[in-house]
């Protein structure tokens, strides 16, 4: 399973004194899906400036958060036979980017499935890293494990500069900035061999895309040979949708329950990483969405048996053999801004509860405080009896009557 130390073990290798980067090769695209321009560079002999931004890319094409911008692939079944994609990036990797001709087909397949409107720049990273044993307690020591060769691409878009205003200094004044092509942060990009507990897997490659509202499923297996895997947002976004057009029709305020859902999800997360610390040791396995969990959770926020048999068939349907981990499907910043909202308004109450709370006790510290039944207050009335005045109000029998808190009867 992918995990952040070792993309992080990587990513450290990504600065002047600890790369070893051997090759890097390149292909502009224009709008027009021509290869504009090719570069194939020593990387270890680019001057400084340039050096560094393209190591800045590298950096991006491994960035974000694991299960969402990255995300680890692996190859359909007749990809790894022979004459398949996995076969060829093998081969590509084994030429350290030196054979032409697999290089043309890599840039080749890219621009016939990377769906992109506009230019963009591919670029290939060739390294061999030569992974020191750890011990237990991650001391490192001074042998050699393995050397993981690997291959990372990353696809960056190319936009025009924004015009304005800028000193020309060959006139010595101001005047139109010229507008240059300017070489964005990835858009998508792969690593392969993927690095698995600090050693290769050939069958699987690290996958990274920079929106995760798309995952660009059809480029994952036209051009790689992978079968499509949605990032959490996807899963997210497809499962709210899923809720929300079963229940929108029968509830107005489908976005509250839609929450309220959310949050039962929430503490089923909770309750379950809770107990799997007392119980696992390393990586826990993901705590992934049922009709079962589908069930409770709907029931939970009052959703009738028809409308959750409808959602638990459409969640079947659409995630068939890759149902999604819970936590991914929880929106926290809606949840953490709900409950907020909640504490607010329950605040509100406490003060508003005081309030009256402080007024009835200064009603009953006047020498006479009365509450009654608007309807009965036009037959109150006072008399003289004895010379003393009185207020009198008429009962009927068993009439209920609340004096100083103390119900009675008279």
């Amino acid at each position: 399973m992918l995990q952040n130390k070792d993309i992080l073990e990587l990513k450290r290798r990504f600065k002047k004194e600890a790369c070893t980067f051997t090759r890097m090769c390149g292909c502009y695209v224009d709008a027009n899906k021509n290869k504009v321009v090719e570069i194939n560079e020593t990387f270890l002999n680019l001057e400084d400036e340039e050096f560094y931004k393209y190591l800045e890319i590298a950096k991006k094409a491994l960035s974000g958060t694991i299960g969402n911008n990255l995300l680890e692939l692996s190859f359909n079944k007749e990809e790894e036979e022979a004459g398949g994609k996995q076969q060829y990036l093998l081969g590509l990797r084994e030429s350290g980017l030196r054979n032409p001709e697999l290089l043309s087909h890599l840039y080749d397949m890219i621009i016939e499935n990377y769906d992109y409107v506009g230019n963009y720049l591919i670029l290939l990273f060739h390294d061999a890293y030569d992974v020191i044993t750890k011990t237990n307690d991650d001391l490192k020591l001074d042998e050699s494990e393995e050397v993981y060769t690997y291959l990372l691409c990353a696809i960056c878009p190319v936009n025009l500069s924004k015009p304005g205003l800028g000193y020309r200094e060959a006139e010595n004044r101001i005047g139109v900035r010229i507008q240059d092509w300017v070489v964005g942060v990835p858009d998508v990009g792969f690593l392969y061999p993927s690095f698995i507990e600090r050693s290769t897997d050939i069958h699987t490659l690290t996958y990274y895309v920079r929106d995760a509202k798309d995952s660009h499923a059809d480029f994952i297996e036209a051009a790689l040979g992978c079968g499509p895997k949605r990032t959490a947002t996807e899963e997210k976004d497809t499962f709210h949708a899923i809720v929300k057009r079963a229940i929108a029709p029968i509830i107005e305020k489908s976005d509250d329950v839609l929450l309220d859902i959310q949050e039962n999800l929430h503490t089923l997360v909770e309750e379950k990483e809770a107990e799997m610390e007392d119980l696992v040791i390393g990586e826990p396995e993901e705590f992934t969405l049922t009709p079962e969990i589908i069930k409770e959770v709907l029931t939970q926020s009052e959703i009738p048996d028809a409308t959750v048999t409808q959602i638990q068939d459409h969640f079947v349907e659409e995630f068939q053999d890759a149902p999604p981990a819970v936590k991914h499907l929880v929106d926290e910043k809606a949840i953490e801004k709900n409950q907020k909202a909640k504490k607010e308004l329950k605040l509100l109450e406490e003060v508003a509860s005081l309030r009256q709370e402080l007024k009835e006790r200064d009603e009953i510290s006047s020498d006479v405080s009365l509450r009654i039944n608007p309807e009965k207050a036009d037959q109150i009335k006072t008399e003289m009896i004895d010379g003393q005045k009185y207020l009198m109000i008429p009962v009927e029998e068993n009439e209920q009557i609340t004096l100083n808190g103390v119900e009675t009867t008279v």
